[in-house]
Order: structure tokens, then C-alpha cells, then sequence
């Protein structure tokens, strides 16, 4: 056996890592995912549109993303504690101070500027860290924090709901956002980066279907490669159907009269959205391990076409409560997983050195679909005053996304990784782990 190289982290502390990130991203997810229950009682106490309101939800998104470059930059220059503690800090801020806005400005600024923000440091971060410390299991370990992120909101849906009918809107955001913010700091300060990189083993960069890239590329780099914007493109496509669904879903349980109804004694609204988390945090882990096996771009068009499919079932039988909560679920299981597939994806494409850094390029994509799939969804709605063309303008997304996974990306990367093995691989592009058994 090889002895283990100086200075590198014990096995078992990488899974320590990837358990405080999941905790982290638990501890951010709710400001996302149960945006749609307060949509009701914002317009209601601003005495403001859907569409108004929504902005709010795209500010969010966009902020998450848009600054992710600059922040993943940060992170890979001054370590992950400082920043992900920072971004906690700001998440919980976000939702103590939405407690007391009176106007839609104090709500832009609090919940979707701060929030946007503070998720953003500590979403990038989390991912970018943990596609250093498990390059041999890179769609697996992306999949399991991102599932943090779907899952945190399974814990928080029902309570949150029930405060707002009991204690209305600003408690439940003061007293949440507290929670948040105290459980966030304490899973950032437990974070680290990886100690040792080193060139892997010949037998993990020829056994492994992730490590299919031989050297690190820069950011500018990455920005001149046609793959890299096929993937926004993609990302972008992806992103705005499943934020559709989030930011729109209470909207169109109402106007589908299944809001207010009864399904196996629960509420359908909430328990739609309670299965919808479960569904979309077990997705990533699913299909990033899946991916890990049969290949990223074939793992792409079977999710993506699924959720395709899945919402075109949902948008036929969607005045039928039951079938709307079940569906619901199909929907999320068929796109969760579009944030473990892109960055496993990018860093087997463009390595590990810059990772966190690449993937916040990559991640704006979600802030081009957050405004796609928010206000300028609500808006197409209340032009047509149906949701039919919005939920066919997204069914069209996800076939042609699963259809370019397929015909056009896989061709493209496999280009890419014979010519990048015939230059000398970068030693620093994996974490070391030579002399271990992965």
C-alpha cells in the first residue's frame, strides 16, 4: 500500500465535511422553498400584484447567482469559514428584518437582496468545497449537499405554515430567521477546504467515469469554451422550469381550486410542497450516483425527460387534488437533480483547482431562469389569463435540454477530453488521494 501523502486529511473527515454542508444547506433552503406560502399574504399586506410580489423571489435568485463568480473567488481566496459564516449571518438577517417592511422596496431589500446574497455564499461554497473533496465521487457528494438544500425546507413547510395562520407572516419570519441564522453559523465554522492536492492515481483517472478531465482550467478559460455555454444554455432551460413551478406553485393551486382541499387529511398546498422537497432532495444524491455509473449526459436525458413528461401528466390532471400532490412530486423528482449533474459535470470538464470559482459562472444560469420563470412567467399568465402556454413553454425546455444532453453536449465533451488527455495533467487538479482505497 502507498504511504499517504504528508499534510492530506484523514478519510473519514471528508464525510464530516460533506455532513456539516448538507446541515448548511438545510439551514438556507427554506427562503426558496417556501417562498409560495407567503405570496398569499404579501399581496394581500402590500396591497401589491403577483407579479409585483414575484420580484422578490427573482431579487433572490439573482443575487444568489449573479454574484456567485466573485463570491466563489472569495471563498477559494480566503477559505470557506469566514464567508459561509457571513452568508448564514445574512440569511437569517434577511428574514428578522422582512418581518417588519411595510412596502415592496423593504421587501426587495431584505428578503431578496440579503437573502439572495447570504444563500448564495453558502450554496456555492458548500458545492464548490465538496467537488474538491470527492473527486471520485463527485455526482454522488454534489448530490447529497444539494439534497440538504431540498430536504432543509421538508422540516420547515408545515411548521411555517401553520405559524403563519397562528401567529401570522412577521413572526414566522422573525423567529425563523433566527433559527436559520444560529444553525447556519455553526455548520460554517466547522467547515474547511481540502489540506492536500495532488496528481491522482493512474488506476482512479482511467476507473473513474468522473475524473474524465486531465487539467485545471482557469476561469477565462472555461468562458472561451463552447461547452461551457452550451451548459448555460442548458442550466438556464432547466432552471426556469422548476422555478416555475416553486415560485408560481401556491398561485396555481388556487386558480386549479385545489389549494384549500383535503388529501389524505392534510391541506393539499402544503403537503404538495412538503413531497415535492422530499422528492427534489432525493433526486440529487439518486442521479448524481446514477451519473457516476452510466455517464453524465445519459443521466441528463432520462431526468430531464422525465420531468418533461411528468409535467405534462401533472398539467392534465391538475384540478384533481390527489393527483396534483402525487404529480407534484414526479414533477421535482425529474429536476432536483439538475444541481448535482451541472457541477459534477463542469468539474470533470474543466477540473478541480478553479472549482468553486467555474461553477459560480455556471450557477448564473439560475438567476437567468429565476426571471424567466418568476415575474415574466406571472406575466404570461396574466396576459393569457391561463397557465397552459406557461406549462407548455417549459415542457418544450426540458425535451430540447434532455434531447441537447444527449446528441450535442456528450459528442462535444468527448471531444474535449481527448484533447485535454494529450496535454501533461496538472498536479493540481484532483485532492490527493493516493494510497487510499476509494
Amino acid at each position: 500500500m502507498n504511504a499517504k501523502p504528508l499534510g492530506s486529511a484523514p478519510l473519514p473527515s471528508r464525510w464530516k465535511q460533506l455532513g456539516l454542508g448538507m446541515i448548511a444547506m438545510m439551514a438556507i433552503s427554506s427562503p426558496q422553498y417556501v417562498w409560495a406560502l407567503f405570496t398569499g399574504p404579501l399581496t394581500k399586506q402590500l396591497n401589491a400584484s403577483l407579479a409585483e410580489v414575484q420580484v422578490t423571489f427573482s431579487l433572490l435568485i439573482v443575487l444568489q447567482t449573479f454574484l456567485s463568480p466573485l463570491q466563489g473567488y472569495l471563498i477559494d481566496r480566503f477559505g470557506p469559514r469566514l464567508l459561509l459564516s457571513a452568508g448564514a449571518i445574512l440569511t437569517g438577517a434577511s428574514w428578522v428584518l422582512a418581518a417588519g417592511v411595510n412596502s415592496l422596496l423593504g421587501l426587495y431589500f431584505t428578503y431578496g437582496v440579503l437573502g439572495g446574497i447570504g444563500t448564495g455564499i453558502i450554496y456555492l461554497g458548500v458545492v464548490g468545497m465538496m467537488v474538491q473533496w470527492f473527486p471520485d465521487k463527485r455526482g454522488l457528494a454534489s448530490g447529497l449537499v444539494a439534497a440538504g438544500y431540498g430536504f432543509g425546507a421538508i422540516l420547515t413547510t408545515f411548521p411555517i405554515s401553520r405559524s403563519v395562520e397562528s401567529g401570522g407572516l412577521s413572526h414566522t419570519l422573525l423567529i425563523y430567521g433566527l433559527i436559520f441564522g444560529v444553525v447556519g453559523v455553526l455548520a460554517a465554522l466547522g467547515m474547511r477546504r481540502p489540506t492536500q492536492v495532488n496528481k491522482p492515481d493512474h488506476a482512479i483517472t482511467h476507473s473513474s467515469a468522473t475524473l474524465d478531465g486531465s487539467r485545471s482550467y482557469t476561469p477565462r478559460e472555461m468562458l472561451r469554451s463552447p461547452i461551457f455555454w452550451l451548459m448555460f444554455v442548458m442550466m438556464t432551460m432547466m432552471s426556469t422550469s422548476g422555478l416555475m413551478v416553486i415560485s408560481q406553485m401556491g398561485s396555481f393551486a388556487h386558480d386549479f381550486g385545489v389549494a384549500n382541499a383535503m388529501v389524505f387529511g392534510l391541506a393539499a398546498l402544503p403537503l404538495a410542497l412538503s413531497i415535492d422537497r422530499f422528492t427534489n432532495g432525493l433526486t440529487r444524491p439518486f442521479f448524481g450516483w446514477l451519473s457516476d455509473r452510466i455517464g453524465r449526459e445519459n443521466t441528463m436525458f432520462v431526468a430531464f425527460g422525465l420531468e418533461g413528461i411528468a409535467m405534462t401528466i401533472w398539467l392534465l390532471y391538475a384540478h384533481s387534488p390527489v393527483m396534483f400532490v402525487l404529480l407534484s412530486g414526479v414533477v421535482f423528482f425529474g429536476w432536483g437533480e439538475i444541481f448535482s449533474l451541472f457541477p459534477s459535470t463542469l468539474t470533470d470538464t474543466f477540473g478541480t483547482r478553479h472549482a468553486t470559482t467555474n461553477y459560480g459562472f455556471l450557477y448564473m444560469a439560475q438567476g437567468v431562469g429565476s426571471v424567466l420563470g418568476g415575474p415574466l412567467a406571472a406575466l404570461l399568465h396574466d396576459a393569457t389569463q391561463s397557465w397552459n402556454i406557461v406549462f407548455g413553454a417549459v415542457i418544450a425546455m426540458n425535451i430540447i435540454t434532455a434531447v441537447l444532453a444527449l446528441l450535442v453536449l456528450k459528442p462535444m465533451r468527448n471531444i474535449h477530453r481527448k484533447a485535454s488527455f494529450a496535454i501533461e495533467p496538472n498536479p493540481l487538479d484532483v485532492v490527493g488521494l493516493r494510497g487510499r482505497s476509494v
